[in-house]
């Protein structure tokens, strides 16, 4: 890891984690990075950030601080997460990906980064890294992945979406939509809380949870 969170073998806490002291500002806080897991030398974990079982981060991939890494979940190199970003176990989110802060990754969804997956050329050969491109899926603060939906790359989820569990998104999704089935299309529309708006007339909605009301034009919705 680099240094902002030092490797933390040597120095165990309760079960099989171990801490790293990480800097943001002048304040110092604990990263705990599970013994079972694999971080690489070159990766960046936040302050206050944990890594747990068998979870991977790659090379130079960059996670912020508060974050939750679950069990068996996946960094591809040179991702990017935000601070507050939640993966729960088995997500897999393959480089170049990039998630704004509060972003939240369900179990076993997945991120893709190829538009034309095939494991060799058209002549027969083994593709390497010089035969594709990756492309990343773009995710916007606070949004929110469902349990194994998957996320063909290069879309992109707008801040405070949901996706809902199972669903394949293949275009890009805009802000606050709620975005349900295969392909995954929208359905309605999310506050912040992530409960469902309800309509208020004259293209207006309302989040029962917390009162804010937003406004839709042009098939976007914005808070008032």
């Amino acid at each position: 890891m680099s240094a902002t969170a030092a490797r933390p073998d040597a120095t165990a806490t309760t079960g099989s984690a171990a801490t790293a002291t990480a800097t943001a500002g002048s304040a110092t806080a604990a990263a705990t990075v599970a013994g079972s897991a694999d971080v690489a030398d070159t990766a960046s974990i936040g302050a206050g950030t944990r890594v747990w079982h068998l979870a991977q981060v790659r090379e130079d991939a960059s996670v912020g601080r508060n974050c939750i890494i679950g069990r068996g979940a996946y960094v591809g190199p040179g991702v990017r997460l935000g601070d507050n970003v939640k993966l729960q176990n088995h997500a897999l989110v393959y480089e170049p990906a990039q998630l704004d802060d509060g972003v939240f990754i369900g179990p076993a969804a997945v991120l893709t980064n190829d538009e034309y997956p095939r494991a060799v050329t058209p002549d027969g050969r083994l593709k390497t890294g010089d035969d594709w491109t990756a492309v990343g899926v773009t995710i916007g603060t606070g949004a929110a992945i469902g349990a194994r939906a998957v996320c063909v790359a290069p879309v992109r989820i707008g801040r405070w979406a949901t996706v809902a569990a199972g669903a394949v998104v293949t275009r890009d999704v805009p802000d606050f939509a709620l975005v349900v089935g295969v392909p995954a299309r929208r359905v309605g529309w999310v506050g912040r809380a992530g409960v469902p708006l309800v309509a208020d007339g004259d293209g207006r909605y309302v989040c029962p949870r917390t009162g804010q009301r937003h406004v839709e034009r042009d098939g976007q919705l914005t808070e008032e």
